[in-house]
């Protein structure tokens, strides 16, 4: 048999269990404050309507469910802006380099040097000591892959692809 909704009186007795079985199943807090509101709003739009409902608690938490389901169906993971188009790339690479080809010395430069090559060796040593070789004698000292491959018996595909 259905019951005569008192939507406030639902909403007092069901607000923290509900918020509670939401916040469980989802990261944000506002998204869990958003899908309870609209619970509580189809609730209202239901007793509006005067459309019965048999087990209040089954359908508030089966709407609660349905709008958590939608909510992860339509967050589509948002691809991060790109630092630089290409043209600015190539300028803001131009101007790394002028650091270590410029040899204007002045204190500003010579602590970007310092950072740029803090930052270089960091990540050169979070290489193996393979890729890190293979990088340093084809990028830093100008060696082809046939050279490298020569000089410690690698195969080229091998050097590549590290």
């Amino acid at each position: 048999m259905a019951q005569e909704l008192n939507v406030s009186e639902i909403v007092r007795e069901y607000k923290n269990r509900l918020a509670g079985f939401i916040r469980k199943r989802v990261n944000r807090t506002e998204d869990a404050e958003d899908i309870l509101q609209e619970v509580f709003y189809q609730l209202a739009e239901a007793d509006w309507l005067m459309k019965p409902i048999d087990q209040i608690a089954g359908w508030l938490f089966t709407v609660a469910r349905n709008r958590i389901t939608d909510l992860y169906r339509k967050k589509k993971p948002e691809p991060l802006p790109e630092p630089y188009s290409d043209e600015e790339e190539e300028i803001a690479i131009e101007d790394l380099g002028s650091l270590f080809i410029d040899e204007d010395s002045n204190p500003e430069t010579e602590y970007l040097r310092s950072m740029v090559m803090e930052e270089f060796e960091e990540a050169l040593n979070d290489l193996s000591p393979e890729q890190r070789q293979a990088f340093e004698l084809n990028e830093i000292k100008g060696m082809s892959f046939n050279e490298i491959s020569k000089l410690t018996g690698e195969p080229v595909n091998t050097l590549i692809s590290r």
